[in-house]
């Protein structure tokens, strides 16, 4: 006699708890101290002088849009030239990084030479060195070669860029290179392709991620940078964004402060429109070049 099959009873369905809405609001707060300085800066961009020592809310009572134009025409260089000098140093920066690396990178990766791994790992090493430790050697280097305050004083802020000092990005490269399949190289050894040929040929199209990733944070990281701006930067036509914003507050106390978050808020749209536009990019750039979590 065969056995009655026994069919277990449908188990209710369970209801979605709290669990996703405590999430979002989790995320929620997290956005809003995130954004919080921002919005804070941009309401304060237009608001009177009175206004920002005596009001700390997020919204003017009073909107002073006067702070962007007097802001713009402050000193005797249009603010607008400033941000030329960023835009030129930024786009150098790229373009030096971009071919001096990849360089690099291609030699570490593809090419055999003696003490290969040696001077890798000193490269590698280099990452330890703190900026302000290299900036005084930098400068008396620059200095004794009379390139700081020249014809052209962009000099000490580019020739570094141009030898593949960055060894982050180097590094990247590399990491990247390293996953390109070497039977590519073969087949154009075979083809009669020399290294020159196989650089240009295979891996300068297929590294296409990795330079994006380095453009984008090279251009980042150069319009943040102040340290190395200030340093070599003496005259007021030559200065870049982030040096030009400590104008604002002179020795004798006064200070602007309304126009100087004005021009604060107008230097993050250029960081900002880059990173918009390259987002995609910088993604599939990081998720092929090795800097996994």
């Amino acid at each position: 006699m065969a056995t009655p099959t026994v069919v277990a009873p449908p188990s209710p369905r369970r209801r979605p708890g709290g669990r996703p809405v405590l999430r979002l609001l989790i995320l929620v707060a997290i956005v809003a101290v995130v954004l919080y300085p921002l919005i804070w800066m941009i309401g304060t961009s237009v608001k009177s002088q009175e206004e920002i020592v005596n009001n700390l809310g997020l919204l003017p009572e009073r909107f002073t849009p006067g702070n962007y134009t007097a802001g713009w025409s402050n000193f005797d260089v249009s603010f607008g030239r400033f941000f030329l000098n960023s835009a030129m140093v930024s786009l150098l920066t790229v373009v030096g990084n971009g071919l001096s690396c990849l360089l690099a990178a291609y030699a570490f990766a593809r090419l055999r030479f003696r003490l290969r791994g040696m001077w890798f790992a000193v490269m590698i090493g280099t990452l330890l060195l703190p900026q302000h430790v290299l900036i005084v050697p930098q400068y008396i280097l620059f200095r004794t070669l009379g390139l700081v305050g020249g014809d052209w004083p962009y000099l000490p802020l580019l020739i570094p860029q141009f030898l593949a000092t960055e060894a982050f990005f180097v590094f990247l490269m590399v990491q990247f290179m390293r996953g390109v399949p070497r039977e590519l190289d073969e087949a154009a050894r075979i083809d009669g392709a020399g290294p020159f040929g196989i650089f240009r040929h295979i891996i300068l199209p297929l590294s296409r991620p990795a330079l994006v990733t380095t453009a984008i944070f090279s251009f980042i990281w150069t319009w943040n940078d102040f340290f190395r701006q200030l340093v070599f930067l003496s005259q007021l036509e030559d200065y870049t964004v982030p040096v030009a914003l400590t104008l604002f507050i002179d020795s004798t106390s006064q200070s602007a402060v309304g126009p100087m978050f004005a021009m604060s808020v107008l230097s993050l749209l250029p960081v900002f429109l880059f990173f918009v536009a390259f987002q995609r990019m910088l993604v599939e750039g990081i998720n092929t070049s090795g800097i996994k979590g």
